[in-house]
C-alpha cells in the first residue's frame, strides 16, 4: 500500500514539472515578444534575441541590426525575468553563461570573470554600457502569448573598475531610486537604478 500511495505521489510530481516546462516550452515569437520589454522602445526592432527551442537549447531566435542583445525568459525559472544590454557587454555576459552551465557558483563566476578581464582574456568595454532587466511574478506572466502584467524593469550601466570616488555615487541607496555603485573597482563594477515600485 505504501509502496503504491510513493510511486502515485512520484509520478503525480513527476507530471507536474513535466505540465510546467511544457507550459513555459514557448514558440520563438512569444519569447522574442516577452525578451523585447526589456529594451528601450527605440531599439526594440533592431536587437537580436537568443532563447530556447524545443529541447530547451539555448538558441539565437532573431538576428539583430543594432546595438542591443535580449534574452528571453528561462523556462526552468520560476515568474519571468528577461534582459537587454549592449552588444559590447557580450563576451562578458557570454562568459557568464558558459561558466553557470558548468556548475560554477556565483562566487566562482566572479572570480574568473575577474581574472580574465585583468589578464584581458575576456574584454570589457571601455565605455559606459547598459543592462536592461524586466521581472514580473509566474502568475503576471503568459508564457504562451508574451504577455506580461505588473512588471517591472530596472537598469545596471556597466562601468568597469570605477569606485565611489571616481563617479561621486554612494555604496547604497539612500533615497527611492538613488542610483548607487556595486562591485567598485572591479569589472564587474556598475552603477545600479532601481525605480521605485508600484
Amino acid at each position: 500500500m505504501k509502496a503504491t500511495l510513493l510511486t502515485l505521489l512520484l509520478a503525480v510530481t513527476m507530471f507536474g514539472a513535466q505540465a510546467q516546462t511544457q507550459q513555459k516550452a514557448t514558440s520563438s515569437e512569444a519569447q522574442i515578444k516577452a525578451a523585447l520589454l526589456a529594451a528601450p522602445a527605440d531599439n526594440r526592432d533592431g536587437a537580436a534575441v537568443y532563447g530556447y527551442d524545443a529541447d530547451g537549447k539555448f538558441v539565437l531566435l532573431r538576428k539583430g541590426s543594432n546595438e542591443m542583445i535580449c534574452l528571453a525568459d528561462d523556462p526552468m525559472q520560476e515568474g519571468i525575468s528577461v534582459s537587454c544590454y549592449h552588444k559590447d557587454l557580450e563576451p562578458f555576459m557570454a562568459r557568464g553563461r558558459e561558466l553557470r552551465k558548468a556548475g560554477k557558483s556565483s562566487e566562482e563566476i566572479f572570480a574568473t570573470r575577474e581574472q580574465e578581464a585583468k589578464s584581458g582574456k575576456m574584454k570589457m568595454p571601455k565605455q559606459p554600457t547598459t543592462l536592461f532587466v524586466y521581472t514580473a511574478s509566474a502568475e503576471d506572466f503568459n508564457a504562451a502569448t508574451g504577455d506580461v502584467k505588473n512588471g517591472y524593469l530596472r537598469y545596471v550601466v556597466y562601468i568597469p573598475y570605477a569606485t565611489s570616488e571616481s563617479t561621486g555615487l554612494p555604496l547604497k541607496p539612500n533615497a527611492p531610486a538613488m542610483p548607487w555603485i556595486m562591485y567598485p573597482g572591479t569589472h564587474g563594477a556598475h552603477i545600479m537604478i532601481n525605480p521605485p515600485r508600484n
